[in-house]
């Protein structure tokens, strides 16, 4: 595990028991800040350990990708005497500790009332599907909250899921949030919590938050598809000569005039404004005007390949960026590269020479840390060892009864 004592959660330990997006995503917020996180998998590897996307050999992309920076311990988890240990590991003396993080289903061992008895200011945070604990996935949920009715092109009228696990990863940030703040309250009031986080939830708070709620209780509206068009001001995409295609955006006032004056529109676009009688200082009306606007602007993009389009536009400050697929992203963007200290090239063991990206939260005065993924109980025998204080012949007995596997 790579921590550094200089790191915001140095110190801090986070047992977490967890399998596909939002848990897991949640211990890796926490040890990318250098919090020591435990993962526990079933002996094989739990029900994520060979999602896709796999390399030839089966080795799973995903399953490292979600998972660096933790310590691995890999046991049969349908055994009491596992049980038992796993139970110590959560509720450990000591004021970093007793920090339990899942996904898993709180019964049994796993029920935060029954690991209270154990140590009284526990904290335990539970991912949930639904809030009255029915199961939902980031699939399940997207389509019931109404994004995916307000996406796609205005001539089809078919619902369009997205690709990114939105909620899931909106939920795994909470989850993250939630040990913090239920820390921070232990460590003012000395008491623990049971913070459930329903994944529905995170969701349905920010659809609300973005206002749908209320734009539908009071409106009585649909939000009409509007392709790639950006609601609610001027933002669309264009293609470009060489068949590439950019977003632009413009909603601020500077943003407005940098991409007409890089685009050197200015005079055309007055002419729209003057025959339609809008006044484009406002953004709902560059929004409402935006077929006419954009009949200027495409020709220029249309004329002018990517390169040249992104050398007009940046030395303007013009709001745009290129459409890239994955590899297009690795291959041509800067940002995506050890250029930004984001990322750094790491050797993964089981992946090789990858990117691994760091926490975004840039400290002025600390370090990022660029942690690998373990390999599925490579930490076992050193949390038998030293977290659990478990002897060598200890050790040895679980292996040989094939309780734990080590690596």
């Amino acid at each position: 595990m790579t921590t550094t004592d200089a790191q915001p959660l140095a110190g801090l330990r986070v047992v977490e028991g967890s399998a596909f997006v939002a848990a897991p995503s949640g211990g890796m917020t926490l040890a990318s800040l250098g919090a020591d996180v435990i993962r526990f998998d079933q002996l094989g590897g739990g029900l994520d350990y060979r999602r896709w996307p796999l390399l030839p050999d089966g080795t799973s992309i995903y399953w490292a990708s979600l998972n660096r920076g933790k310590r691995s311990f890999v046991a049969d988890l349908r055994s009491p005497e596992i049980r038992e240990l796993l139970t110590a590991l959560v509720c450990a003396p000591g004021p970093d500790r007793g920090i339990f993080l899942t996904n898993f289903p709180p019964t049994g061992w796993m029920d935060p009332a029954r690991l209270r008895e154990r140590r009284e200011d526990l904290i335990a945070v539970v991912v949930t599907g639904n809030h009255d604990g029915t199961t939902a996935l980031d699939y399940t949920v997207n389509c019931a909250v109404g994004y995916p009715a307000a996406t796609g092109p205005v001539d089809d009228d078919r619902p369009v899921n997205h690709v990114l696990p939105a909620w899931d990863l909106l939920c795994g940030q909470q989850a993250a949030l939630a040990v913090l703040a239920a820390d921070r309250r232990r460590l003012r009031e000395g008491v623990g919590s049971t913070v459930t986080i329903a994944l529905a939830d995170v969701a349905l708070a920010a659809v609300a938050s973005l206002g749908h709620v209320a734009e539908a209780q009071l409106l009585g509206t649909e939000r009409a598809r509007y392709g790639n068009d950006l609601y609610g001001a001027f933002g669309r995409d264009f293609p470009t000569a060489d068949g590439r295609r950019v977003m632009v955006v413009a909603i601020t006032p500077k943003q407005w005039s940098s991409l007409l004056e890089a685009t050197g529109t200015t005079e055309a676009i007055d002419g729209v404004a003057a025959a339609g009688g809008w006044d484009f200082r406002d953004e709902g009306q560059r929004f409402a005007a935006r077929d006419e606007i954009g009949g200027v602007l495409a020709p220029w993009f249309a004329a002018r390949d990517l390169d040249t389009v992104r050398a007009a536009l940046e030395p303007h400050g013009v709001c745009w960026g290129p459409y890239q697929t994955f590899l297009e992203l690795v291959a041509e963007d800067p940002r995506c590269s050890p250029a930004n200290p984001l990322f750094a090239s790491v050797e993964q063991p089981g992946l090789g020479e990858v990117l691994s990206a760091a926490t975004p939260m840039a400290f002025a005065d600390l370090p990022r840390l660029h942690p690998v993924a373990p390999l599925l109980g490579q930490h076992t025998e050193q949390i038998l060892a030293e977290d659990l204080g478990l002897g060598a012949g200890e050790i040895a007995s679980l292996v040989d009864r094939g309780l734990v596997a080590m690596v």
